[in-house]
């Protein structure tokens, strides 16, 4: 699919015939000529110059071949917060909202809380941002996404620690009463990993190359050492892997394992109590 627009094009003619889905071409378009949805609508008879169109056409072009507007636009939004997203790390989801709200839900008055893999540090920026009285530390291996984790905790003026760390080693002999992640748990193979937005996204983030539970094992295995007894650990996973994320946590000796539903009503998060 080719896209061309040409100068003398009116913003409203531009609605009324969308080239792309017409959520994604709002958002890009308001981002080409830096302005609102309301400016949008408003200046409806505004005609495009050369330049404007051309720029317009090239980002309706990017989402055409199929990067993900987040990439497009460098942004998303999360819990009602702004955050950096590029091609160093996953882009933020609705879905995900879920382990922040349960984590609120969990997490005692100046709790420590251990974020495993932020990329993009949602989840510890949102976590830190609502809680400000909470020690919020993040990992990741990654140190392109660290960069971004930082940025955002800046952006969101929220203090968080961020370590560079393959799983638990940055943080050996340390303590926390919360313990989430978001950890890559897509089995090596999936079809979906050459589907859609999951094609721009970075690999290592969303498969452990495996059977897609490595990483929830590593992590199940090491919390307990890591828990103040008593405390959650509360992890995202696949729609599929409800059942063995719990039957995982019960086997290492977790107490009230459960799971949790999105708003699609497909159990995301799952979770339990360190003895």
């Amino acid at each position: 699919m080719s896209i061309a627009i040409t100068a003398g094009t009116t913003l409203g003619a531009l609605q009324r015939a969308p080239l792309l889905d017409p959520v994604d071409q709002r958002i890009l378009v308001c981002h080409a000529l830096g302005i609102s949805r309301t400016a949008l609508i408003t200046q409806s008879e505004r005609a495009l110059n050369a330049q404007e169109a051309a720029g317009i056409a090239a980002l309706l072009q990017r989402r055409a071949d199929g990067e993900p507007v987040a990439y497009i636009v460098g942004q998303r939004e999360f819990f009602g917060l702004p955050f950096e997203t590029t091609p160093a790390v996953l882009i933020p989801r609705p879905d995900t909202e879920l382990l922040v709200e349960l984590a609120l839900e969990r997490l005692p008055p100046r709790g420590k809380v251990l974020d495993m893999g932020t990329g993009s540090g949602a989840i510890a920026v949102a976590i830190a941002h609502h809680r400000p009285d909470a020690a919020v530390t993040a990992l990741d291996v990654s140190t392109e996404a660290l960069a971004v984790a930082t940025r955002n905790a800046q952006r969101n003026g929220a203090s968080v620690r961020l370590l560079h760390s393959d799983w638990y080693g940055a943080v050996a002999g340390e303590q926390f009463d919360l313990i989430v992640s978001n950890p890559p748990y897509i089995a090596d193979g999936d079809r979906h990993l050459s589907e859609g937005d999951l094609r721009f996204e970075p690999s290592g983030a969303l498969t452990d190359f495996a059977d897609g539970l490595s990483a929830l094992r590593t992590i199940i295995a090491g919390a307990p050492a890591r828990l103040a007894p008593g405390s959650w650990l509360l992890m995202e996973h696949g729609y599929d892997q409800s059942a063995a994320v719990r039957a995982l946590l019960s086997a290492a000796g977790y107490t009230e394992v459960q799971s949790w539903q999105d708003l699609a009503g497909i159990e995301r998060v799952s979770g339990g109590r360190s003895r």
